[in-house]
């Protein structure tokens, strides 16, 4: 595997950001330690997203990602978004257009990513969990399958009961959320009523995290509807000794067709 650190100049936020890529590499000796593979076409490629309080580097920091995505021929690309929810923000940048629609198309541009939707998934932990299931949900024509870990899943209620509404008047300002192409639970109904491919989703929470609330409104709200939902949880909070473990559940969930 290859592991790169790319800054770059981003159009839609006018301004210099940042990623973390790492790239299946072909081999003719084994690495100690260490089984990777890379297909002879363009990779498959996970979005990685990080929460609230993190960055580009921290999926790469805190757990062995680079490790599990080696032997699948898996490309893993990690932006930075800063506290942005993944959203066009009212006092801010567009983290959603630079996430949906410029980040996807540069890392092709800069990297050998495969284009196709069904080698194309997105997950990530907390403020990531909702960015990667809202990227589902609204752009189901680019990702085949997202996962979130420990996710805000019912921003709404995330917004009134964690005392962040700084950080909500800056996104939204006084746009209303509920009911939006922001909200989760809206937009599992509206993905419903339409045709076309349907993502597949993944959710994990620990029944002592303080989002376990939120994750048991987006299972219930989910379903109600007919998207095809892996649901896990177990004993535990909010950190990183279970995002490690579980993020290998998320690498064997998805829908990796062989290296060819």
């Amino acid at each position: 595997m290859a592991l790169m650190q790319c800054h770059f100049f981003s159009e839609t936020l006018g301004l210099s950001t940042s990623m973390h890529a790492i790239i299946p590499q072909n081999t003719t000796n084994g690495q100690i330690g260490m089984e990777s593979r890379a297909a002879s076409r363009r990779h498959p490629v996970l979005f990685l997203l990080h929460g609230l309080s993190d960055d580009d580097s921290i999926w790469l920091r805190r757990t062995s990602i680079e490790r599990y995505a080696a032997s699948l021929g898996l490309a893993v690309i990690m932006p930075q978004v800063h506290r942005s929810f993944y959203t066009d923000m009212e006092y801010g940048g567009k983290y959603w257009t630079f996430i949906s629609e410029e980040l996807p198309a540069l890392a092709r541009s800069f990297f050998p990513l495969s284009e196709r939707r069904e080698d194309t998934f997105v997950a990530g932990l907390s403020m990531g969990g909702y960015g990667a299931f809202k990227l589902g949900l609204r752009r189901p024509d680019l990702f085949a399958a997202a996962a979130s870990l420990s996710g805000a899943l019912d921003i709404s209620g995330h917004f009134v009961s964690e005392g962040i509404e700084e950080d909500r008047r800056l996104i939204w300002g006084e746009r209303p959320v509920a009911g939006s192409d922001d909200d989760l639970l809206a937009l599992l109904q509206s993905l419903e009523s339409t045709e076309g491919p349907k993502p597949k989703l993944y959710q994990y929470c620990g029944t002592e995290d303080f989002l376990y609330q939120d994750n048991l409104t987006f299972l219930a709200a989910c379903r109600q509807t007919s998207l095809e939902l892996t649901y896990e949880e177990g004993p535990g909070g909010h950190d990183w000794g279970l995002w490690d473990q579980y993020i290998q559940n998320v690498l064997n969930w998805l829908p990796l067709s062989q290296p060819t």
